[in-house]
């Protein structure tokens, strides 16, 4: 199994090689691909030191399976070519996640919906994953009928200009700026760039995403997402209408039944998700879980993952060793 990483001298592309070995994902070839700038230097995978090459250089190499994170425009470019030659890609960029010819995929969910004739698969955005593997279950019991989200976002999901910010203005060192303002001490309610209609590109990828997902274009969601000066994960304050009644029992019975969850939820002794001991794990975490009682039908959630494992690179690996499994590639 030739297995390609495009941008693996990066923040995700590091922890998609670290889940891979974790996983034991049966890798024969490993080929680690960067920009031009990383191409010579050496990444370690399972003892062994494999050299970044350039994009030229794994296309000639036809690997089976090529796991992007690089970048929505390098995705454009590059994953056609690839599929072309055979190869499936895995796409962790927005590229291709709306695009109605392509799959978006959480494993959990609707893995099953993929086929051999899939050579780009798209794997949604962090903040989505972790908050439709918990709606999922919900919404095939009770039918979803809105979601409001607000998310906590870690600095991670930026990537390392943003980490090296926050490192700089803990010391007191004036640096490079990854966000406008100041991120030590303060929240931004600006994740990614906004869109015509005064919502953020992440947010709206909140909304689209999840109907995608999920399969029901009919589920109203609104979003407000807002980045925070930790590293460890994505939380996220979830209120879900629901067309039909629940017991909180029932819905805590159900979550913890649901695969790649699991439930924090003892407010007796301050048991709840938080970032902290979410940074890596690959499982979602849910907790805080109460009825709105302003209004009827209604719930409210706190969700945590870490954003750079089930939020994107544990999610791909999953993908792929699904398409292994069932003998897709």
């Amino acid at each position: 199994m030739k297995v390609a990483i495009v941008g693996a001298t990066g923040m995700v592309g590091q922890v998609m090689l670290q889940v891979l070995q974790e996983r034991q994902f049966p890798v024969s070839t490993l080929i680690p691909v960067a920009s031009e700038k990383s191409v010579g230097k050496e990444v370690l995978f399972n003892g062994k030191s494999c050299k970044v090459v350039n994009l030229e250089t794994a296309l000639a190499e036809k690997p089976d399976i090529a796991l992007f994170s690089a970048g929505g425009e390098t995705s454009k470019l590059w994953a056609p070519k690839f599929a072309a030659r055979g190869t499936t890609v895995i796409d962790n960029s927005s590229a291709w996640r709306m695009d109605q010819a392509v799959k978006l995929i959480v494993p959990e969910i609707n893995a099953h919906l993929l086929t051999a004739q899939d050579k780009i698969i798209a794997n949604p955005n962090c903040s989505t994953i972790q908050m439709v593997l918990v709606l999922a279950p919900l919404h095939h019991k009770y039918r979803i009928k809105r979601v409001v989200v607000s998310t906590y976002q870690s600095i991670t999901g930026t990537g390392l200009k943003a980490v090296q910010q926050l490192e700089n203005e803990m010391a007191g060192i004036q640096g490079a700026m990854a966000y406008p303002y100041p991120i030590h001490k303060n929240a931004l309610p600006h994740c990614d760039v906004f869109e015509d209609n005064g919502y953020t590109k992440e947010e709206m990828k909140l909304v689209r995403e999840t109907q995608k997902i999920l399969n029901d274009a009919s589920i109203a969601v609104t979003a407000t997402a807002v980045r925070i000066p930790t590293s460890g994960g994505h939380s996220e304050s979830v209120n879900v209408a629901f067309e039909n009644d629940f017991t909180l029992t029932d819905i805590r019975q159900l979550l913890k039944e649901t695969e790649g969850v699991i439930l924090q939820d003892n407010t007796d002794v301050n048991t709840y998700p938080m970032p902290i001991y979410a940074q890596g794990k690959d499982a979602v975490f849910v907790g805080r879980i109460r009825r709105d009682e302003s209004q009827a039908n209604s719930l409210n959630m706190w969700i945590v993952a870490d954003n750079l494992r089930k939020g994107a690179a544990t999610n791909t690996v999953q993908i792929a060793e699904y398409l292994l499994k069932n003998t897709l590639v």
